[in-house]
């Protein structure tokens, strides 16, 4: 039985439920009055149920498809208006005693090299990851409770947080690890992590066991229900996903957004972020294996129905997508982007011979940073490293209250512009801090308050002349 408010795995993502929910997408979906009333809604800016936002995913009318185009793009400005959070990810070891038929690192995969840094190298890959202007880190590892136990974990963070280099310091560390109990979660949280991200990978029961056949991640309900611990043990930002060619893309968004109406129906506070990662290439892995591949067109569609069910969550591509596609994606809801990026362990400070590769999953996007960030502020966004809300205490539903009455610009606009300052200072290339500069002299006019923008005007002065981390 379907029960949003139930901490059962199989309730709050009720097989059942996703079918129905299907059935009645694929009747209504050349429905035109049902789905002007579900737009009508949407206008409204509070989000759509799973049931909805389906139906707008199933729509195959041209006109239609373009207002939800439309929305999801103008929703995308009303809440997060035109920055883009910029982080990197940090792979701290590659030892993992899963199976998991879609991933290199996989338990059985005796010839991809199997690296797990040493503090002093994550110091090494931190300091180069600062050099490159960096101040969000996402961390992941695999699972494995000898070579990657939570102390290592804790003893990461606490290293990658104690570092300061010129003017560099990471502030805000987001962590990608198994799923785990209450208690390691409390403990993750005492560390002062950010956001704990989690992926589904897929949400039908089925196709997850068949597709995790071995290790402790075959346990379904173990996996679905982490987010649930993370929110017990203390966790308020949580990071759902799930990996786009698994399994049919329309079951796996009404159960995305099925596990978000859970956390806001349990605990008050849905997801603060979703990632939408598709499958691709890596070491021993062919993602032409896998039948549920879906095109590019269809990708833009689940990113624009996705931000009009959730209009709070900000929303994460990395750098597994293409440049082309990531800026069809930025116009229709996402908010944060990686950029930079390397997906082995130890690939920022000394990358190994690609015969010798570790990564993950091939990188699509492969541009420097300060290309990344160009190429942002010339399609007209606003690059930032933003960190203010975590360092203030405005986390969960804090940030949620926030978000959800759209006055987030209040904050992140300002402290957007003064971020951008600190990276135009410290790493831009002559070209980047071109462009940069004339970016801030134009975001500062749309400021609506005066007594903002004369604050943020003195700390860009203090930002020139040495001094850093200034928020709201």
């Amino acid at each position: 039985m379907y029960n949003p408010k139930s901490h059962n795995a199989e309730e709050f993502i009720s097989h059942e439920e996703v079918l129905e929910t299907l059935e009645y997408a694929e009747q209504n979906k050349h429905n035109a009055e049902l789905i002007d009333e579900i737009l009508n809604k949407a206008l409204q800016e509070k989000g759509l149920s799973h049931k909805e936002a389906s139906i707008l995913l199933a729509c195959d009318i041209p006109e239609k498809n373009e207002q939800i185009f439309k929305l999801a793009n103008k929703i995308k400005q009303d809440f997060y208006g035109n920055r883009i959070v910029l982080f990197a990810p940090l792979y701290l070891s590659n030892y993992c005693v899963n199976g998991c038929v879609y991933c290199p690192y996989h338990a059985k995969n005796k010839h991809i090299p199997r690296r797990k840094l040493s503090q002093e190298e994550i110091e090494k890959e931190v300091i180069a990851l600062q050099d490159m202007g960096h101040k969000r880190l996402a961390i992941e590892a695999g699972e494995d409770p000898v070579n990657n136990p939570l102390e290592y974990i804790l003893e990461s963070i606490k290293t990658i947080y104690g570092i300061k280099h010129k003017n560099g310091a990471i502030r805000r560390v987001n962590v990608n690890i198994a799923a785990t109990t209450v208690e390691n979660y409390r403990k993750l949280h005492e560390a002062g992590i950010g956001t704990y991200i989690l992926f589904q990978e897929t949400y039908h029961k089925e196709s997850y066991e068949k597709l995790h056949p071995t290790g402790p991640k075959h346990n379904y309900k173990w996996h679905t229900e982490a987010m649930d611990r993370a929110m017990q043990g203390g966790i308020d930002d949580v990071g759902l996903g799930v990996l786009f060619g698994l399994e049919s893309y329309r079951y796996e968004f009404a159960a995305l957004l099925m596990h978000a109406e859970h956390l806001e129906a349990a605990y008050g506070v849905g997801p603060h972020t979703i990632s939408v990662p598709r499958i691709r290439k890596a070491d021993d892995i062919d993602p032409d294996t896998f039948d549920n591949g879906i095109d590019d067109d269809t990708f833009a569609k689940i990113v624009a129905c996705i931000r009009i069910a959730v209009p709070y969550t900000g929303m994460i591509v990395s750098t597994r997508e293409s440049e082309k596609c990531r800026e069809r994606l930025l116009h229709l809801g996402i908010s944060q982007i990686s950029g930079g990026s390397k997906t082995s362990v130890g690939g920022y400070f000394n990358p190994m011979p690609e015969k010798e590769e570790s990564a993950q999953f091939d990188i699509s996007d492969r541009r420097p940073l300060d290309e990344v960030l160009r190429w942002l502020m010339q399609l007209g966004y606003l690059p930032s490293f933003c960190t203010a809300c975590y360092g203030s205490g405005r986390t969960g539903d804090r940030f949620m209250e926030i978000c959800k009455n759209q006055q987030i610009h209040n904050f992140c606009h300002p402290n957007a512009i003064m971020t951008l300052k600190e990276y135009l200072e410290d790493y831009a290339s002559e070209e980047t801090k071109k462009v940069g500069e004339a970016l801030i002299a134009k975001e500062l006019e749309t400021l609506e308050h005066s007594d903002i923008k004369a604050i943020v005007e003195k700390d860009l002065v203090k930002i020139a002349h040495g001094e850093r981390d200034f928020k709201f």
